[in-house]
């Protein structure tokens, strides 16, 4: 800290808020949601600083650190150089935005990385800039959830960095208490990606097309989740993933709106959350289920789903089968979205659907998607597999 500098400030009531990725109608549903604070990844994200000031919100605003499973060379002083000018020019246009209460430097930069110090060594060093330029301001970094032996090395490093982000998925969160306790971290901890089991977690069919929960599911699991971390004061701030949409394995994996904005049962699981219970509530998903797992070309496919409103309106139910997605990518890299599949249909209604399979054999998914009061929705889908005999 620098003589006459204000303390950075990492108190006060924990951050309630979302990781986003979206417009600006998304963007106010967020605040209507509840929403305080969000977090958003990279300097093209700028756009919502005069958007959050208006509706009241905060932002833990960005700065994109290159990583070097893209390419980036760490050894490579001219390339860090750059960086750095880089973030120095933006930090000192925007430093004195008032929707601005922190500033993330870097995403997962350690990705992909056998020995995660040398990317954290220079988050930490970037970090230290942003400091020189707005001593006021806390900085964040941010880190995967991988292992302890990982967590441990960030106890004693990185001393430009005032808050340690976390990206956590599924149980991990459950134990990060006593994670944080064994690995000897101390200073305040911002969950800067909470999300549902991940693709990378998740149970698989034999073909190798893992498993996503249902809305109901994903919903039941950020009000468990976002209960615990609640009541934990090393805890500074905790950032559902993601408020926007996202294709990520399939469309609606993470993605906690639909493509279109529409809201979902996990965005009322927030606003439940964030004190802000909906008044038109999503539909909930009780069951889905398919008549096999493996299908001949051709060859009749039936599945079912059982949805309830709680507003006691009519539902609709839209049935559509993709290809099972081919573009993987690591630490949420860009995925291209597949291509969807026109079948014969034989018959559908809101709660079950009768098609023929894809001549071509391959791995698919039937993608459920029920609709009630408002246009809100909620979510499944079903792998399956066409083989030929």
């Amino acid at each position: 800290m620098f003589a006459g500098a204000a303390p950075a400030q990492t108190s006060g009531p924990q951050w309630q808020g979302a990781a986003f990725e979206g417009d600006r109608a998304a963007l106010t549903r967020l605040a209507e949601a509840g929403a305080r604070v969000i977090r958003v990844y990279r300097e093209s994200d700028v756009w919502v600083l005069d958007a959050a000031q208006e509706l009241g919100l905060k932002v833990v605003m960005g700065l994109w650190v290159g990583h070097p499973r893209h390419g980036f060379r760490l050894d490579d002083a001219a390339a860090r150089k750059a960086q750095e000018a880089d973030i120095r020019r933006f930090v000192s246009r925007y430093r004195s935005h008032p929707a601005i209460v922190a500033w993330g430097v870097g995403n997962e930069v350690e990705t992909g990385e056998a020995d995660p110090m040398p990317a954290w060594r220079e988050v930490d060093r970037l970090a230290g800039v942003v400091k020189t330029l707005d001593p006021g301001r806390p900085t964040m970094m941010v880190v995967a959830d991988t292992s302890l032996d990982r967590l441990k090395l960030l106890a004693d490093c990185c001393a430009n960095v005032d808050l340690l982000g976390i990206n956590l998925y599924a149980g991990a969160v459950f134990d990060l208490p006593q994670r944080l306790r064994s690995a000897g971290i101390t200073k305040p901890v911002v969950v800067s990606e909470l999300g549902a089991l991940g693709q990378w977690q998740a149970g698989r069919k034999p073909w190798g097309a893992p498993v996503e929960l249902t809305s109901r599911e994903k919903a039941d699991f950020y009000r468990k989740a976002l209960a615990a971390l609640h009541a934990e004061p090393q805890v500074r701030g905790v950032f559902p993933f993601l408020w926007g949409a996202k294709q990520e394995q399939t469309a609606t994996w993470h993605g906690l709106l639909l493509a279109d904005g529409s809201l979902t049962e996990m965005t009322d699981a927030l606003a439940e959350a964030w004190g802000r219970p909906p008044l038109h509530r999503a539909p909930t998903i009780l069951g889905v289920g398919i008549s096999a797992d493996v299908f001949a070309p051709g060859a009749r496919v039936s599945a079912g789903v059982d949805a309830r409103s709680a507003d006691d309106v009519r539902l609709s139910t839209e049935w559509s089968v993709r290809a099972e997605a081919t573009d993987l990518r690591l630490g949420g890299d860009n995925e291209a979205a597949p291509a969807r599949v026109d079948v014969p249909l034989l018959g559908s209604d809101n709660g079950q659907v009768s098609f023929l399979a894809p001549k071509q054999p391959g791995a698919y998914r039937l993608f459920i998607t029920v609709r009630g009061a408002g246009g809100k929705a909620a979510t499944a889908n079903l792998p399956f597999r066409v083989r030929a005999p």
